[in-house]
This record gives structure tokens, C-alpha cells and sequence, in this order.
């Protein structure tokens, strides 16, 4: 199981709106980096849910429940479908992630443009266990 970080702008998509849908499609993603992590993906990985604009912070965790397909809507994009899995005991803040040495190399600090990322298993215990997980 690999672990991935998936942003989404509350006002566009909320970690609320994921709760009540339970599972969609996420879409959006135009980036080719973002593009390429997608097709990494596989059934039964988990993906960080983060809040990106004001919030900035992870606040729950979904798991991918269809690889990568094509969107027929654009050409130029993907999709994979995410399941919500739970929601974050304790919201993990960017500014939280910054202060601690471990996440220099994590893509969130190193990229924090880049919409769709890896994280390595690692880290990946490590914020789950920031969160209270």
C-alpha cells in the first residue's frame, strides 16, 4: 500500500463534501507531475486529505478504489476514484509539517504548488500519528 497527498480547495471540494458523497471521482488534475503520481495509484492506497487556501492543513484520509482512467470529459486529464475513509482526529497544519526536520523532503514542502503527491511510508506514519491515528 503507498500512501499519496490529494489538495483540494474547501470552496471547491471540502473534506464535508467528501464525508456525504463517500466516494467520487477526483478530477481537476491537470498537471503532468500531478498526472503522472495518479497512475501510480492502485486499489487499497491511502490518500492524505488537505485543505489547500486558508485551512492548510490535512484533515482526513480516503483510500483510492479505482486506478487511473481516462476522463471523457478531457482528454487532458484523469481520474482515479477515492473512498473516504476517516476524518483526522487532530488536523495536521502545513505549519505544523514545516517546523519538524523529518518533512524537509516531503513534496508539500518542496512543491507546494503540485496538487497530486507521494509520500513516503515513513512520513506517512508519522502524520498519522500527528493526527491521532
Amino acid at each position: 500500500m503507498a500512501y499519496w497527498l490529494l489538495k483540494s480547495e474547501p470552496g471547491s471540494w471540502s473534506w464535508a463534501d467528501q464525508l456525504a458523497a463517500h466516494e467520487t471521482r477526483w478530477d481537476g488534475v491537470r498537471n503532468a507531475q500531478a498526472l503522472s503520481n495518479m497512475r501510480k495509484m492502485a486499489p487499497g492506497d491511502r490518500a492524505f486529505f488537505y485543505h489547500s487556501g486558508k485551512e492548510r492543513a490535512i484533515v482526513g484520509l480516503v483510500a483510492i478504489s479505482r486506478s487511473f482512467y481516462p476522463n471523457p470529459e478531457d482528454a487532458k486529464s484523469g481520474l482515479v476514484d477515492v473512498t473516504s475513509v476517516q476524518s483526522m482526529p487532530q488536523p495536521v497544519s502545513l505549519s505544523a509539517i514545516k517546523v519538524d526536520p523529518a518533512f524537509e523532503s516531503l513534496a508539500l514542502v518542496r512543491q507546494p504548488r503540485l496538487s497530486v503527491m507521494p509520500v513516503p511510508d515513513d512520513l506517512a506514519q508519522k502524520l498519522l500519528k500527528i493526527a491521532g491515528l
